[in-house]
């Protein structure tokens, strides 16, 4: 099939590696994004599999890049838009530009996450022609996008005609091999599902956040209490990890789009609300252990913090926690000795050179050195199993602040540090 995709994020450059390694003949078209930019991103680099198949798709003549539109280009089949969701009117331009190569029989793909309703909203600008319009939510995983998308659990399909779904299945027919994938309904039903799932795991997080907030209150390790609830089958373990907040553009934007969603249709929903109260709050939950630890004397203090991005296996900090502790720490007149194998460059784009705060990107334990104590926000495997003793020599405070709950609280007290998680604690009758 003749497919054109549209946009300048992960989304899009997954769908066009994965599309044109299958044979199909693909034309990507960045928005206002030249492929020498593109290339250097670092989002794009720490997607290795994508970023080696979009080379080679290129070189074997399967993958073309083009800045605008050819009104007199080839017929297309597919036209897929991998926009972001303050792109919607970019995406109706879109449309209208390619009107006139769009196939009899043509489909639309909206990737894109934009109002529910959108999808129809872009067939309706094609009033007389032949093409229907489909939503194909976009589901990846940053730093799994190949794997997510040439092997995906599910896809949600919203379809309303049964030719456009003969033709998504072809498109995706080497991704749907191993077991069914597609979830067929309708296609508003699609754009609010989407929405829905990530409001469903932000409140499992949240909930699971306010358990361990109780449980260190009463003493308890939250540790005990996550294993109870996950091995209740009606449970599970899925996003039941209390933590130092959530962030993430997609999964944070799909949830302010529910909240958005709710208020259109008239409704007010408190629940969501409240996860997104419970999120930013726990977002300062190891400035506040540190402020208790020190009894509010921090001016002049050093803290080493380890990851910067929102997970690991990104480069991205869209609303991250350690922004929100940056902030909070600075405040007081801390300085910052920052870690993260990947991240950096985007948080010297956010704050600057800011005077409180040192970047450190080869050892960890660099960034330790004099600091009063230890903050891991980000879990990359690196920081796993540290070599407790020289993190000692280097830490001049013996404070471990767990934001991810990674370490055994009783084995990092064996070896001499004082350890706080988020519900956790080496002695959990204190």
């Amino acid at each position: 099939m003749k497919v054109v995709i549209h946009g300048s994020e992960l989304s899009a450059a997954t769908a066009a590696a994965a599309l044109s390694w299958v044979g199909h003949d693909v034309c990507w078209q960045p928005l206002d994004r030249h492929w020498s930019e593109l290339k250097d991103s670092d989002w794009l680099i720490r997607e290795p599999s994508v970023l080696q198949h979009l080379t080679e798709a290129m070189e074997a003549g399967h993958l073309t890049l083009e800045r605008n539109s050819e009104a007199d280009g080839p017929e297309i089949d597919v036209l897929w838009l991998a926009l972001s969701p303050t792109q919607r009117d970019d995406a109706s331009r879109l449309v209208e530009e390619n009107a006139s190569r769009l196939a009899d029989g043509a489909i639309i793909v909206n990737n894109a996450t934009f109002p529910v309703g959108d999808t129809e909203r872009l067939e309706s600008l094609l009033e007389g022609q032949n093409v229907t319009s489909v939503a194909l939510p976009d589901t990846l995983e940053e730093g799994r996008a190949w794997e997510t998308f040439t092997r995906a659990r599910s896809w949600l399909l919203g379809c309303d005609d049964d030719h456009a779904e003969r033709q998504v299945r072809e498109l995706m027919r080497a991704f749907n091999r191993r077991h069914e994938v597609f979830k067929r309904m309708p296609r508003r039903a699609a754009e609010l599902t989407k929405l829905a799932i990530n409001g469903m795991l932000a409140t499992r997080i949240s909930y699971m956040n306010e358990m361990a907030g109780l449980a260190d209150t009463l003493g308890v390790d939250v540790e005990y209490v996550r294993q109870g609830m996950g091995a209740d089958q009606r449970i599970g373990y899925e996003y039941l990890y209390p933590g130092c907040g959530f962030g993430g553009p997609n999964f944070s934007r799909d949830l302010v789009g529910l909240v958005d969603v709710q208020s259109a249709s008239g409704r007010h929903s408190e629940l969501l609300d409240q996860v997104l109260e419970i999120n930013e709050h726990k977002k300062e939950t190891l400035f506040r252990k540190l402020w208790a630890h020190y009894q509010g004397r921090l001016e002049g203090r050093t803290v080493a913090i380890w990851g910067a991005a929102f997970k690991p296996g990104t480069a991205r900090i869209d609303h991250a926690p350690v922004l929100t502790l940056l902030r909070a720490l600075w405040a007081q007149g801390v300085h910052v000795r920052l870690h993260d194998p990947a991240a950096l460059p985007a948080v010297r784009a956010v704050v600057g050179d800011h005077p409180l705060l040192s970047l450190h990107q080869d050892d960890p334990l660099d960034a330790c050195h004099g600091a009063d104590a230890l903050m891991l926000v980000t879990e990359w495997k690196a920081y796993w199993n540290p070599d407790w003793m020289a993190l000692k020599r280097q830490l001049k405070g013996a404070l471990v602040l767990d934001g991810r709950n990674i370490y055994d609280p009783q084995y990092v007290a064996a070896q001499g540090f004082h350890y706080r998680g988020i519900g956790r604690r080496a002695d959990p009758a204190t």
